[in-house]
């Protein structure tokens, strides 16, 4: 099946998802949104079960790409990672599935595959990544300060010389969690972030 075709199966399921609980989620109408056969998404994603997986994938997968981006914005470090955290808020607030990943919090609404790997007959690569194990909330703070400290330190930089960075890109990532759960008032992350990592540095 062509990536599209899976694209928008993914895209048919998170649109369901908005407007009802994952448990009233139909195959039968995701493949009718999709333009596709139920069987098509079957051979696809071998079961619902399978979908969410496959749908939890990609919108961690999008999150991540999103701090990648927010990584390169600016010149400045600090100003990256304020940016990294606003996007973190941001895509916590604008997607529910991100945030139930970010905070490890799923609400009955939500489809809730376990997050370790599950055993995976499925011929489409995509589907064996999706069967893999999915990140914890724990996972994704390792995986952003790990690619924020790569990002900010550049290549070839001895891990010894980046404890400190290692230190601020970690409470950066922690303090935006810790906005996805309870959203801070005026000034937002941004202004929390900035000052402490100003403390830090001082």
């Amino acid at each position: 099946m062509m990536p599209a075709a899976r694209e928008s199966l993914l895209d048919a399921a998170y649109a369901a998802l908005a407007r009802r609980p994952w448990s009233a989620v139909r195959m039968v109408d995701v493949a009718a949104a999709a333009g596709v056969s139920r069987q098509t998404l079957y051979n696809e994603f071998g079961s619902k079960d399978g979908l969410a997986r496959a749908l939890v994938r990609r919108e961690a997968d999008g999150y991540l790409a999103g701090v990648d981006r927010a990584l390169t914005g600016h010149s400045d470090p600090r100003e990256r990672l304020t940016a990294t955290a606003e996007w973190t808020t941001s895509a916590a607030r604008e997607n529910a599935l991100v945030r139930a990943m970010l905070t490890g919090c799923w609400s009955e609404r939500l489809p809730s595959p376990a997050l370790s790997a599950v055993r995976s007959t499925s011929a489409v690569p995509a589907q064996r990544r999706a069967d893999g194990p999915l990140p914890s909330p724990g996972d994704f703070v390792a995986l952003v300060r790990d690619r924020a400290v790569t990002a900010l330190a550049g290549p070839g930089t001895p891990r010894s010389d980046t404890a400190d960075l290692v230190r601020s890109c970690e409470l950066a990532v922690r303090l935006a969690l810790s906005c996805v759960a309870a959203p801070p008032g005026e000034g937002g992350v941004a202004e929390l972030v900035r000052s402490a990592l100003q403390r830090q540095a001082g």
